[in-house]
């Protein structure tokens, strides 16, 4: 059967595959790129859906166990809000990227100097609720994010953001939020994570679904989750919706460790 997983590996014309999506910045500027990059040769078309876009959410003290030097990492907290919940990694179209963006710019972005791209002129309210379900902006994740994907989504920054926002709400109010939160410093396997995917999505939501592991130590750490979207995202659709649109993948990674933050 065909899936989504495909339109994600399959056009890495613009750089390493966008399923790193937890990488230090240099090297994610080149991973994330495949993610937009990687379906612009076209995701298929199967009896369950065609796959459009990718929420990328991550795990953050699992991914500050593999790159503990970035900013966020650095300053990450037992009690600030990533240190209990899934956060923001970003959405992705998946065949098309850097919509109207120079060649200059797309040259300074893939450096992963992101702090060094010009700064985006977000509502204050949304600037503040960005900050906090998106550790990586201390890194200039939310800048990178604009030019490679945001562009291409035919709305204000603003708009990109406030519907990421609102998805990653309602992600960390299902079953999904309760197990990872249930169950820090425990393993949770493909199983556990189906099954409360479709719980709070639909029957099948789950397989819409990859989950991506770092080995740290000899342990499995899972990093973020990569959840496969079809539909209207600009925020009038509910995420049941866009999930059960999209066609399904491979989960991936069976088990990992929901990290505690701090290291070890």
């Amino acid at each position: 059967m065909a899936s989504w997983r495909n339109a994600i590996s399959r056009s890495l014309a613009g750089a390493a595959v966008a399923l790193a999506m937890l990488l230090a910045p240099s090297a994610l500027a080149l991973a994330q790129e495949a993610a937009g990059s990687a379906g612009q040769t076209g995701a298929e078309q199967t009896g369950a859906g065609r796959t459009d876009y990718v929420l990328a959410v991550s795990w953050q003290p699992g991914f500050c166990e593999t790159r503990p030097d970035r900013k966020e990492c650095v300053s990450q907290t037992a009690d600030r809000f990533d240190a209990t919940n899934l956060s923001l990694h970003g959405l992705w179209p998946l065949r098309k990227s850097y919509c109207g963006v120079a060649a200059e710019t797309r040259s300074q972005d893939r450096t992963g100097n992101w702090l060094d791209l010009p700064k985006l002129g977000l509502a204050d309210d949304t600037a503040a609720r960005l900050l906090v379900a998106m550790p990586g902006v201390q890194s200039g994740l939310d800048r990178h994010q604009w030019l490679r994907s945001g562009t291409c989504q035919g709305g204000t920054v603003d708009d990109y953001f406030t519907a990421q926002l609102r998805m990653l709400e309602e992600l960390n109010r299902s079953a999904v939020g309760t197990l990872f939160r249930g169950r820090i410093g425990s393993e949770l396997d493909e199983t556990s994570i189906k099954q409360a995917f479709d719980q709070s999505f639909g029957a099948g939501a789950g397989d819409r679904v990859r989950m991506r592991c770092q080995t740290v130590a000899g342990r499995s750490v899972i990093t973020g989750l990569m959840i496969g979207l079809t539909g209207d995202v600009s925020g009038k659709t509910g995420l049941a919706s866009l999930i059960q649109a999209a066609g399904p993948t491979e989960f991936k990674c069976a088990r990992g460790i929901a990290d505690a933050a701090g290291r070890g």
